[in-house]
């Protein structure tokens, strides 16, 4: 509503918004009077996320690295050896297998060059099937990258770019600019000579060429490039490494006998992409220090496409960092999701509709509940209280934390090596039971405490020193007071005499060891009166051991839900995640066509349900038309109907001669639409009729 007052000075237009058309507003990293500050804290753990994750694949791959780099050490320096003069005509080959986690290879790969140009040859070149489609332009890409990046000495780039214009692509070529670059390195200075070459002879080093995702390229093309290169084998010591993500068998399948028999293959596996989740899983997520948590749904969500799409590691923290963004975006009180003392300074300094978020919240609700009458008074209406009340919840939400993870891994670590695994084979299954729910309610608690109480007294030792040496890491003084119980307990343990802890063991295992059915009658009957009787020491201490595990479980593996402020760090939004992270195609299309308001933003395209706008998209309007038809649609009924849409839109009669008749251009435009349709997946030719074509999807959006 708009109101105009005139004076005989001036006009003011004043705008007046309307009660009735109030909408939420959905709150963004903006709207907030702690926008920047959440943008910070959000920018901060991303790049920590970034870091942290190259960090930890790189230690994982730097085992299988540095073999390769031997590999390729040992076959450089061979190639001026007798052994080199007897293989002459064979080329060394590294298959590295690197699994189906495909967008995770491109990390892997770019380590793998950095490390030997640093440590092995400068002349490494990286190829991809969709730049070498032709063995000539497999040849000009190998020419390409080494006499671009070959040569050492700035001044000599300008001279090695000018041969590269003049040379052909041929191997031979590629000889003759060999022997140039290793002829001026042994020219240069000592110094000089002894990084280049690493200590070897410039002619020693190997010319490595890495095929990235070897099953993509053309076969015919890799033969006629082994072929040709193990012609140069005496001139060029070539290595090549392919990038494989299925099975050795795959080079057998991709190159003949005539063509294998000229590469001395050596296989190099790494490490699963289950394995390298779980590294990431436990070395990221799984840690104190990180201040945003995940929810049971979750992680369930991200783990499900992990194991169900495509095992890549890289896309898990690509939504991790989702769900970081979202987190920070659609929650204002995440300005306290950060390390302990900025959390605090945080808390110190909220404002009072921050303050008013907190009361709000679920977790803060029914902690007010538990207090007396008069705290839940100051509580409900002092705002400084709460500012304190809030500080001392941060800390002791932090100390939960920091006792949670040891508790964990030490829980972990003496049940993941149970039989059948009965709280999950790994640390994220555990955890996710833990924060679901109270875990010693459980029926595989109560069946995985049942299994350690009848351990070994070694096994039971082993175990509890692995739990210890994770309890020596916490800083906190509960968890070094429960190292303290648990040192004491191993003491004891090994302190018992032998005949004490062993001595029914050994009798068993000497009546175990026969095969009369009637003593094994008796042993059975003998062990089970043996339950009636007193335990001996070992017994008693090992079910001591094991109620101090079971207590320490109900103390420190709460759910976090009965936390108080546990919202401002716990992202448990899944339903959005699964929205954003695993979409449907076909959903999303079907969307787009039924509904090209919402995406083109034109108020003309908004219409009634069941209309069709004759100003939306030619492609719009024939799959709207198409939902109408049956198994088969005729095309010349589809024009029609179309042409009848298109002049409602020129603003014809439709009762009118003219209307419904079609021109060049319309007949081009629907046939270009119907082609759109059949690209999508819509619709597709039949034998049938010639004047028709068929549907393949059913059902609406």
């Amino acid at each position: 509503m708009y109101e105009t007052h005139t004076t005989t000075q001036q006009v003011g237009c004043f705008v007046f918004k309307s009660a009735s058309k109030k909408r939420k507003r959905h709150i963004g990293v903006g709207d907030d009077d702690n926008g920047s500050d959440r943008f910070r804290i959000c920018q901060k753990l991303w790049e920590t996320v970034q870091m942290n994750t190259e960090v930890i694949q790189d230690q994982l791959n730097k085992k299988i690295l540095d073999s390769l780099a031997e590999f390729i050490k040992k076959h450089g320096l061979g190639c001026s050896s007798d052994v080199w003069r007897q293989r002459a005509s064979e080329i060394p080959t590294a298959a590295l297998m690197l699994g189906v986690n495909v967008p995770d290879h491109a990390m892997t790969f770019r380590s793998l060059c950095n490390l030997l140009q640093d440590s092995v040859t400068p002349f490494v070149v990286s190829v991809h099937a969709k730049e070498c489609a032709a063995v000539k332009l497999l040849i000009q890409k190998v020419l390409e990258q080494l006499m671009g990046s070959g040569v050492s000495v700035d001044e000599e780039k300008e001279d090695d770019t000018a041969l590269l214009q003049k040379t052909p692509c041929t191997i031979s070529a590629l000889c003759q600019w060999y022997k140039t670059v290793t002829k001026k390195c042994t020219q240069v200075s000592p110094e000089r000579k002894e990084n280049l070459t690493n200590n070897d002879l410039p002619q020693s080093l190997p010319v490595v060429v890495i095929f990235k995702y070897f099953e993509a390229f053309n076969s015919q093309v890799l033969q006629d490039f082994i072929l040709i290169c193990s012609r140069y084998t005496q001139e060029l010591p070539f290595v090549f490494i392919f990038g494989i993500a299925t099975s050795p068998s795959a080079i057998q399948h991709r190159l003949p006998h005539s063509v294998s028999s000229l590469l001395c293959i050596e296989v190099f596996h790494s490490l699963s992409c289950t394995q390298h989740l779980a590294s990431v899983f436990d070395k990221l997520i799984l840690n104190s220090q990180f201040p945003l948590k995940l929810s049971s749904r979750v992680i369930q969500v991200l783990v499900g496409i992990f194991l169900y799409h495509d095992f890549s590691v890289q896309n898990f923290v690509k939504g991790l960092q989702f769900s970081m963004l979202e987190h920070f975006n659609s929650q204002p009180l995440s300005v306290l999701c950060c390390q302990k003392q900025e959390a605090l300074l945080s808390a110190k300094t909220l404002s009072k509709q921050n303050v008013e978020r907190i009361r709000h919240l679920p977790s803060f609700m029914r902690y007010v509940e538990t207090q007396e009458p008069q705290e839940q008074v100051r509580l409900l209406t002092n705002d400084e209280h709460v500012k304190e009340v809030c500080q001392k919840l941060l800390k002791n939400l932090h100390k939960y934390h920091k006792n949670y993870y040891p508790v964990l891994q030490c829980l972990h670590s003496l049940t993941s090596s149970l039989p059948k695994f009965p709280l999950g084979k790994h640390i994220r299954e555990l955890h996710v039971s833990c924060i679901e729910k109270n875990l010693w309610e459980t029926e595989e608690y109560d069946s995985a405490l049942q299994l350690l109480r009848i351990l070994a007294k070694d096994e039971l030792v082993a175990a509890l020193r692995k739990c210890a040496e994770i309890l020596k890491s916490a800083n906190t003084k509960r968890m070094q007071n429960a190292l303290q119980q648990l040192e004491d307990f191993i003491g004891r343990l090994e302190t018992l005499e032998e005949d004490s802890s062993g001595n029914g063991v050994v009798s068993a295992k000497m009546e175990y060891q026969r095969t009369d059915l009637f003593q094994l009658q008796k042993t059975l009957l003998e062990k089970e009166s043996r339950r009636t009787k007193r335990m001996n020491s070992f017994e008693v201490l090992r079910s001591q051991v094991i109620d101090f595990i079971d207590s320490l479980v109900r103390e420190y593996l709460t759910p976090a839900e009965f936390q108080p402020l546990n919202e401002v760090c716990y992202y448990s939004s899944s339903g959005v995640l699964r929205q954003r992270l695993n979409v449907t195609p076909r959903t999303s299309i079907q969307a787009a066509l039924s509904h090209p308001f919402y995406y083109l933003k034109n108020a003309s395209l908004k219409t009634d349900a069941g209309t069709i706008s004759s100003a939306a998209p030619d492609l719009c309007i024939v799959y709207k038309l198409h939902l109408e038809c049956g198994r088969l649609i005729n095309l010349y009924d589809w024009l029609e109907a179309y042409v009848t849409v298109m002049s409602a839109a020129e603003d014809q009669d439709t009762d009118s001669e003219e209307c419904g008749q079609y021109d060049s251009l319309k007949h081009a435009r629907f046939i270009q639409a119907v082609s759109e349709m059949e690209f999508l997946g819509f619709v597709k030719s039949t034998k049938q009729k010639t004047d028709h074509v068929a549907r393949l999807t059913w059902g609406g959006c």
